[in-house]
């Protein structure tokens, strides 16, 4: 049976670098957000699905083939939630290669490690499971070949500080795939986002009785960076290049920044 892993001895083929106090932890603000992630936990990937009428797999696929990982490669993926985008990086490394899914709700990675345990793929094995912090990354520097974060930069407290920090882990001339809804700059997308949110997602999780815990998605996409302010991000992060593509009609978006 999969269980969570603490130590990263075999990610890179050496030691776990010492930890580090952030700079900037806002200690209440993030613990209301990793109590809200562990609430909804036992039936996000339903939600997933009903809500996204399945599109969310198609966008996950296109994420992970944007970061560039390919077979043999040690890989990262942050805010990893219950492992979609991880069994996903999984079968592009194979069984010669490593993935390391982080995140910071202990109730997801659960669930990310029985989804694991329940799956016969022998690539599926090469997955850890990390409880951490996207703002304090527990990796040494330049130790991965590519990273992805889906629905994840939206919720972090410090976009840039994760964005350095996943900089900073990736091996030089490697990406990045940052896969999220889209802050679009249309008012037409932004009313359909706005009216799908009321009218379809907040309904459909009431029958869950998590209403309250799905209404905070309008407020985050408003407050979440438009295509062009990500580009800019990225480079301010310490990246080379950073390339913002828009999908599904506007209403997805994925960054992908080279270090």
């Amino acid at each position: 049976m999969a269980t969570l892993q603490l130590n990263l001895h075999s990610v890179t083929g050496g030691q776990r670098r010492p930890a580090r106090r952030s700079v900037i932890r806002p200690i209440r603000c993030a613990a209301e957000r990793q109590a809200l992630f562990n609430r909804i936990a036992p039936v996000y990937d339903n939600l997933n699905d009903l809500l996204s009428l399945g599109r969310h797999r198609v966008w996950k696929r296109m994420a992970v083939s944007w970061s560039g990982a390919k077979e043999g490669d040690i890989v990262l993926d942050v805010c990893c939630g219950s492992g979609d985008l991880a069994f996903l990086l999984s079968e592009k490394v194979g069984i010669n290669g490593k993935v390391i899914a982080l995140d910071f709700s202990k109730e997801q990675l659960k669930i990310a490690a029985s989804r694991q345990s329940e799956r016969s793929k022998p690539c599926y094995k090469n997955i850890e499971w990390i409880e951490g912090d996207a703002m304090d990354l527990p990796f040494s520097d330049s130790s991965f070949d590519a990273a992805t974060i889906g629905y994840g930069l939206r919720n972090v407290v410090h976009r840039k500080k994760s964005l350095e920090e996943m900089c900073r882990v990736l091996k030089p001339g490697s990406k990045v795939s940052v896969l999220d809804f889209n802050k679009s700059t249309s008012p037409l997308t932004s009313s359909l986002q706005d009216w799908m949110i009321d009218n379809v997602v907040v309904p459909v999780a009431n029958g869950y009785g998590l209403a309250s815990e799905y209404r905070y998605l309008k407020n985050s996409i408003k407050e979440y960076l438009s295509g062009i302010e990500l580009e800019k991000l990225a480079f301010e992060a310490g990246f080379s290049e950073g390339k913002h593509y828009e999908i599904d009609a506007g209403f997805m978006g994925n960054l992908v920044a080279t270090r």
